[in-house]
């Protein structure tokens, strides 16, 4: 068994293995389209001679994470023959794409998972969720007066207007994804979006919609406003479809959405979904690009015993210091001394510590500072999807108290947020 790249001449047969696995038809057009843009360099292929068995595409792509621009590896396109299944292939491409995305600088990496459980095995976690409503038509009505002194206009593709309020949108968030021109043009558009872009009274553009209609259906795909006016002149746009189709859904809308709570009557239909998984690739490097909250009036570290179980990137695993500057600046280093026994508590104990033991221990270097997690845990934390307290009482991580609520302290609250697919 080879595990290699795939060549310039290749694309036939690892199109093929897509075919089949995903079960769609290009047509002879679709195909040659898809030639033209062949990256044989992004795709990773399990061969036995000259039979490609198995294949995944890894894609050079970076997300905002806590403001800053974090490079990530995108793994697509996860495809076995029937007859090739269950003999860990899959296995061997994913080790492979995380040697390579290591070398190449790629922190973090982030799939759509056909099966949750089973990329969990190999240190990925579910790091956003989104949210979909479904909205008769005369539920659209929102609370409050509202007179729009700005306007919509229609059929906008520039992107000089949409990627900027795509951008700060997107900045907001953990996970989501930079957006370069080439994945706007054809990851994003396509024949059938329509798109409506809101205007100041001044002219400047404040909020933009990407939507389609089909029947009696309108299905927005995104929803990105840069305030409440934007928000709701682009609502109204919306209301005035009222003779035109019976319902709006909002699809991939971010998990703090309020829209609900707006309209006048908030029972609609409201879907909370799970959506991409993350993994961090390595911890190292991750640590010292990530923002961590800074501590103003002081000169010390604060700092952490980790030990971290990683059982697919021998690199992360084991016991480590996190130390985090007055900055906000942190590091990882190998730890040296074995750490004290950890204290476990109850929620008032936890409560207690957050208050005053992690001001005095952990910020002095102290052994009590301990935390322990596996990969996929530290993930969710670190990309805000899920806060240190609940996953310690949820059982999910270990340590003293000192240890996660430090981590609880440190770690800025900012939540996930994906509104793209690969």
């Amino acid at each position: 068994m080879e595990i290699r790249q795939l060549t310039i001449d290749e694309f036939d047969p690892s199109t093929d293995l897509a075919e089949y696995a995903f079960g769609y038809q290009l047509t002879a057009e679709e195909r040659e389209r898809r030639r033209a843009r062949f990256k044989p360099e992004q795709v990773w292929g399990a061969w036995e001679g000259e039979e490609l068995q198995a294949r995944l595409i890894l894609l050079p792509l970076e997300l905002y994470i806590q403001g800053t621009r974090i490079p990530m590896g995108g793994i697509a396109g996860v495809c076995t023959w029937p007859e090739h299944r269950r003999k860990g292939l899959v296995n061997q491409l994913l080790q492979q794409a995380l040697k390579v995305m290591k070398e190449q600088g790629q922190m973090l990496s982030c799939l759509h998972p056909f099966l949750i459980p089973f990329y969990r095995r190999f240190g990925w976690e579910v790091y956003t969720e989104y949210k979909k409503y479904t909205i008769p038509v005369p539920a659209l009505g929102v609370t409050g007066k509202f007179q729009a002194s700005g306007f919509v206009k229609r059929g906008v593709r520039d992107l000089s207007t949409l990627a900027p309020l795509y951008e700060r949108f997107a900045e907001r968030y953990n996970g989501t994804l930079v957006r370069s021109r080439e994945w706007w043009e054809h990851s994003v558009f396509d024949d059938e979006l329509l798109t409506a872009v809101y205007y100041s009274e001044a002219g400047k553009p404040e909020g933009y919609l990407l939507y389609k209609i089909s029947g009696e259906e309108l299905t927005v795909d995104e929803f990105v406003y840069g305030n409440e006016t934007a928000r709701r002149g682009l609502w109204e746009f919306l209301n005035q479809h009222d003779s035109k189709v019976a319902r709006v859904v909002v699809d991939h809308v971010p998990s703090d959405d309020l829209l609900p709570y707006l309209l006048n009557d908030p029972r609609c239909k409201q879907e909370t979904r799970p959506y991409f998984m993350a993994r961090i690739v390595d911890v190292q490097a991750f640590v010292e690009r990530y923002k961590f909250e800074p501590s103003p009036g002081t000169d010390r570290e604060t700092a952490v015993r980790l030990s971290l179980q990683d059982e697919f990137a021998a690199w992360n695993d084991g016991e480590w210091e996190l130390r985090i500057g007055p900055d906000g600046q942190g590091r990882v280093t190998p730890a040296t001394a074995k750490p004290e026994s950890e204290e476990t508590g109850t929620e008032a104990d936890f409560a207690a510590a957050a208050k005053g033991v992690v001001a005095d221990s952990a910020e002095e270097g102290s052994a009590a500072a301990v935390v322990s997690c596996d990969i996929q845990s530290l993930a969710a934390m670190l990309l805000g999807y899920k806060r240190p307290r609940e996953l310690y009482l949820a059982e999910r991580i270990g340590g003293s108290q000192a240890g996660i609520a430090l981590l609880e302290r440190v770690i800025p609250q900012r939540g996930t947020a994906l509104m793209d697919f690969f």
